[in-house]
């Protein structure tokens, strides 16, 4: 057996088993403490979470350890499964610990999961598995009865299902319940997976089909209930023959033993069987709604913009679109057009070297040639050297997307996973294909920046001189759309403090179609959560925003009230709040398969909603300026990095998301309403956002770790 150390990584075997520990407690303030473990067995012989009872030193207070080996936690949908059960423990703590029902579940300590060896810290259990039990008196049954019920009413009002209820996951302790067991936790309405065993779970669980729903957990607690009262399992499809012989049985679990769902009864009916009334005499101290305020903001700032005329492109129509084989220079905004005699190619040292393409006869290796070739552009003599790719020159005017932000806000770490998930096929769904602009290029990008982001690697900060220290070309690409129109997409890196800079290297804002604003939370958000991350890279909280914002807003052309540029906000790293609303919400949401715009206009009423109430309106300044930007929720890494490396490795959420709101701004994904309403809400869909349910507050809870071997065991 392993002990951990500080920072949660092991030590030597033959060390005592009194160590420190330093994790996060629920508040998110940071608590350094000393601890004693007893001996460590596994939580379930199928799950890879690891048990052990300990002693906080500095309070005598007792406590579990749940937690994960290294070997274990190198599997991604292990430590998936301890996220999940950090926050479904966390979502219950807010909305429970100041009210009776607090003591139905347990209660969590702290927790530390960016470490080698992630683990969660909760209080002693209160009682003992339902599964010891030998006999209990008609009386007890009923307490017992309703206190389960009780419990799966609560998670069924915060929208949480737990699949793996069992004689093992329900506590007794002579007068009340307490429902272990969050590891199974998933949210209503996700698509079953694989879960738990026979008789417990029910027979569609057990089959992963159909949808999550909470009447999953009253099979499983009736089943508990008939070993319970009989002392042994119950079939595994059916109800129990014998079940009316069993008074408190036949009376509470009419139907509750039907094979599918939408027979059997809900929580609350079961609960008021029980104790009549009581399922709607539950409330719960939910604290008042602070983001309102916020969420109104959003509404009549969304209102003035749909107002707002759309004012014409700088230049008028003819600025948008050129014909005649000009193309505008995405650096100095010139025209430029396909010179073959100003061709260059790199060599294997990567220096460009002049390419002469009248010696190739053959038209297919002259036009494969030509593809990996760039264009010195000699439009402005006066402007730094720069190159163009060909395709640029034979596709049409490109569509550029360049990232904004300071160099600490985790821009290319973004960019890259963004990208990444281009070439997986993260944008089939929408229509939409890809193919590199430069092939060697992008193998080369592949090979410097995806290859060891996703093994891990924390990449290094990328800088330049002259233009490309301030507007760095990241990589292009060439995306068709359903009708078979192939337009190129160049992503560029805007320097965070490089931006003050001459009006020469500026003017490449004024030829760039999308901007895309990452917001560091740990510069923005004064949240006790992002305290650790402050001190460990030296930040500090700014009020004033990112400087890098506003010297690209001001800067951008402006013929009416807003600027006409596509726009998308990324509160990014989030992952640092995975556990706090309404990040957990959106991170916990499946990946989307279509564009929803109510959809997205809902989720850029909540980041709205975190900056203005935690931030302040200086960080909103790019969407009080741009008529046509969406605010989005995206984790790059999936956690913190260690030493230079993340434990977990490189794990994004929705990084794809604020691209596919650029692509569909400029027409390149069809939307209800048209690319011009989109993000603006004037379709009939977009019109009233509704607010979140209670039931959808706890996202972090509906993470489905599909793989782990216990988790589809039977």
């Amino acid at each position: 057996m392993t002990s951990t150390s500080q920072r949660g990584g092991p030590v030597a075997p033959d060390s005592p088993r009194r160590t420190t520990l330093a994790f996060t407690v629920p508040s998110g303030q940071h608590r350094v403490t000393p601890v004693r473990f007893g001996p460590e067995s596994r939580r379930d012989p199928l799950l890879p979470q690891r048990i052990r009872n300990g002693m906080l030193d500095d309070e005598g207070q007792k406590c579990v350890q749940v937690r994960l080996t290294a070997a274990d936690a190198a599997n991604p949908a292990a430590r998936a499964l301890l996220d999940a059960e950090a926050g479904t423990a966390l979502h219950l703590h807010r909305v429970l610990d100041t009210t009776e029902y607090a003591p139905l579940f347990p209660r969590i300590i702290g927790y530390e999961l960016d470490t080698a060896e992630p683990y969660l810290l909760y209080a002693a259990p209160r009682g003992e598995p339902a599964g010891l039990i030998h006999v209990m008196g008609a009386s007890d049954q009923r307490v017992f009865a309703r206190d389960l019920m009780l419990a799966l009413c609560l998670l069924e009002g915060q929208g949480l299902v737990l699949r793996g209820i069992s004689p093992a996951t329900v506590l007794w302790d002579g007068t009340s319940v307490q429902l272990w067991g969050l590891e199974g936790a998933a949210r209503t309405g996700r698509a079953r997976t694989r879960w738990g065993r026979a008789p417990y779970c029910p027979p569609e669980q057990r089959r992963g089909e159909g949808l999550v729903d909470p009447r999953d957990m009253v099979w499983s607690a009736a089943q508990v209930l008939y070993q319970l009262v009989t002392g042994r399992a119950g079939p595994t499809d059916r109800a129990p023959a014998d079940l009316a012989a069993h008074r408190v049985l036949a009376e509470t679990l009419r139907g509750a033993f039907e094979p599918l769902a939408a027979g059997r009864p809900a929580p609350a009916r079961l609960l008021d069987l029980l104790k009549p009334g009581a399922a709607r005499r539950i409330a719960l101290a939910v604290p008042a709604d602070e983001t309102r305020p916020h969420r109104e903001a959003f509404a009549q700032a969304l209102d003035l913009k749909r107002q707002a005329p759309a004012a014409e492109p700088p230049g008028g129509p003819a600025a948008a679109d050129r014909s005649g084989g000009e193309v505008i220079c995405p650096y100095c905004l010139e025209t430029i057009q396909l010179d073959l005699g100003a061709l260059f190619v790199t060599d294997s040292r990567m220096q460009y070297k002049p390419l002469n393409v009248s010696g190739i006869g053959n038209p297919l290796r002259r036009q494969d040639v030509m593809r990996g070739a760039v264009q010195k552009c000699t439009a402005d003599p006066e402007f730094p050297e720069h190159f163009i790719p060909v395709p640029y020159l034979t596709y049409g005017r490109p569509l550029t997307v360049a990232m904004v932000g300071q160099s600490s806000t985790g821009k290319s770490h973004l960019l890259t996973q963004m990208i990444a998930a281009i070439t997986d096929g993260g944008l089939e769904p929408f229509g939409l294909k890809w193919q590199s602009v430069n092939p060697e290029q992008h193998a080369r990008f592949v090979r410097d920046r995806v290859q060891p982001l996703r093994n891990g690697k924390v990449l290094s900060h990328t800088g330049g001189v002259g233009l490309e220290g301030f507007a760095r070309f990241v990589e292009s690409l060439l995306i068709t759309d359903a009708r078979g129109q192939v337009r190129p997409v160049a992503f560029f890196d805007l320097g965070g403090e490089d931006l003050v800079r001459t009006d020469a290297a500026l003017r490449f804002l004024l030829g760039v179609d999308a901007l895309v604003f990452v917001v560091d939370p740990a510069l923005a958000l004064p949240l006790p959560h992002l305290d650790r991350a402050r001190d460990r890279w030296g930040l500090e909280v700014n009020r004033d925003g990112d400087l890098a914002f506003g010297t690209v807003l001001d800067r951008l052309p402006k013929n009416g009230p807003y600027l006409e540029v596509a726009a998308a906000m990324v509160l990014g790293k989030a992952d640092l709040l995975r556990f706090q609303p309404p990040v957990d919400r959106w991170l916990g949401e499946a990946p989307p398969t279509a564009l929803d715009p109510a959809r997205m206009l809902e989720e850029s009423r909540d980041v709205y909603g975190l900056l203005r109430r935690h931030a302040g309106q200086a960080w909103l300044r790019p969407f009080d300026a741009i008529r046509r930007c969406t605010l989005h929720v995206a984790s790059a890494t999936g956690g913190l990095e260690d030493r230079g490396r993340y434990p977990a490795g490189a794990g994004p959420r929705r990084v794809l998301e604020p691209l596919l709101s650029l692509l569909a701004m400029h027409g390149l994904i069809d939307v209800p309403g048209g690319a011009e309403a989109f993000a603006v809400g004037t379709t009939p869909a977009m019109e009233a956002v509704p607010s979140p349910l209670p039931s959808e507050a706890g996202g972090a809870g509906a993470v489905r770790a599909a793989g782990v071997a216990g988790g589809e065991a039977e």
